[in-house]
């Protein structure tokens, strides 16, 4: 009888220890389900131009993007409604952003607005949505630099001979995470003071919200509803066909 080798006694164990091991793996692989693949959002969609109908761009948050899709269909042959492929986020995101997202082509009409990114309060690791009572949180933006900021955005915007609309931010309701409630009423104020100064026309979705947050915005969340969104929808198309028309 031929005895085997040391040698090939290792290499024999060795093969079946890698298999063993595979087949264990690929066990394992078969138990986990898939993740689902999230559908992309339609507010993200490119949008094919009517050359016949205005161009409108929506600069904004993920509240903007809840209100792009029903803002679209309500202006169905009536306007080209883009919106950036993105969480517009803070105003500093927008400051390295703007000059793409406003492109090459001609904007009839911008609506546009930040706050609740700036408003927000971040840890000292740059921990998202930290408790706004702890001493080492602060707010993403401080107002006096969202100020500084907010000016430097419109002036780019005015460039484009665009009709501006600054669309006011939406309220911080009781509970909700990371922010405080009447910092937005705050941050407002001082968009309304570069509004009026610039002669930009204002969509006071926040006035337009308060009175019935109950009905359309999630509970201690600064989101809304899907019904909601499409209220907020109609305010704002409310202003952008007010723009279309004085042009």
């Amino acid at each position: 009888m031929i005895q085997s080798s040391p040698i090939s006694k290792l290499i024999l164990f060795a093969s079946v220890f890698a298999f063993v091991v595979g087949a264990v793996h690929a066990a394992d692989q078969q138990a986990k389900p898939k993740k689902k693949r999230r559908p992309p959002n339609p507010a993200m969609k490119s949008i094919a131009d009517d050359p016949n109908l205005p161009r409108v761009l929506l600069i904004g948050d993920s509240i903007s993007i809840g209100y792009t899709v029903p803002v679209r269909q309500l202006l169905a042959g009536k306007a080209n409604v883009h919106r950036p492929p993105a969480n517009c986020g803070p105003t500093t995101r927008g400051l390295e952003s703007i000059d793409a997202w406003l492109g090459d082509g001609r904007w009839d009409v911008i609506h546009f607005n930040w706050g609740l990114h700036d408003l927000k309060y971040m840890g000292p690791t740059g921990r998202n949505l930290a408790d706004p009572d702890t001493s080492d949180s602060h707010q993403q933006v401080p107002i006096e630099q969202y100020e500084a900021n907010l000016r430097k955005l419109v002036e780019r915007m005015q460039r484009t001979d665009a009709t501006l609309i600054w669309c006011s931010t939406t309220p911080v309701p009781k509970g909700a995470k990371g922010r405080v409630v009447g910092d937005a009423a705050k941050y407002n104020e001082v968009a309304a003071k570069i509004a009026k100064e610039s002669g930009i026309a204002v969509d006071d979705l926040y006035g337009f919200a308060r009175p019935r947050l109950a009905e359309i915005q999630m509970p201690a969340n600064v989101h809304f509803t899907p019904s909601g969104s499409k209220e907020l929808a109609k305010q704002v198309v409310a202003s952008i066909n007010a723009a279309l028309k004085s042009r």
